[in-house]
């Protein structure tokens, strides 16, 4: 059974920070990109940042570039989203994402774990 487990989420101040972790299982992870999308009411999913299979390449959305660091840890089949400076426009559900567009092609969601940046 696929699992991917967000923890991490909470009420934080802006300046502040949080730490991400999705724990993965069911699927061997370390050939799976993953993702960190966020998604606020009303609007579509947007993603965050992402990290290809072996940890080489990341990508980041502009709007957090400088603030949100990715990173995986295989061995533990997880991975985070360290995330710094948080601002109020930060504020939203963080989804975790395994993609693999290769054979054998696969896409899973986690439930989601919500961030709030406020005073």
């Amino acid at each position: 059974q696929v699992q991917l487990v967000e923890s991490g989420g909470g009420l934080v101040q802006p300046g502040g920070s949080l730490r991400l972790s999705c724990a993965a299982s069911g699927f061997t992870f370390s050939i799976f990109a993953m993702s960190w999308y966020r998604q606020v009411p009303g609007k579509e999913r947007e993603l965050a940042a992402s990290i290809e299979s072996y940890g080489g390449t990341t990508n980041y959305a502009e709007s957090v570039k400088g603030r949100f660091t990715i990173s995986r840890d295989n061995a533990k089949n997880t991975v985070y989203l360290q995330m710094n400076s948080l601002k109020p426009e930060d504020t939203a559900v963080y989804y975790c994402k395994a993609q693999r567009s290769r054979f054998p092609k696969a896409q899973y969601w986690g439930q989601g774990t919500q961030v709030t940046v406020s005073s």
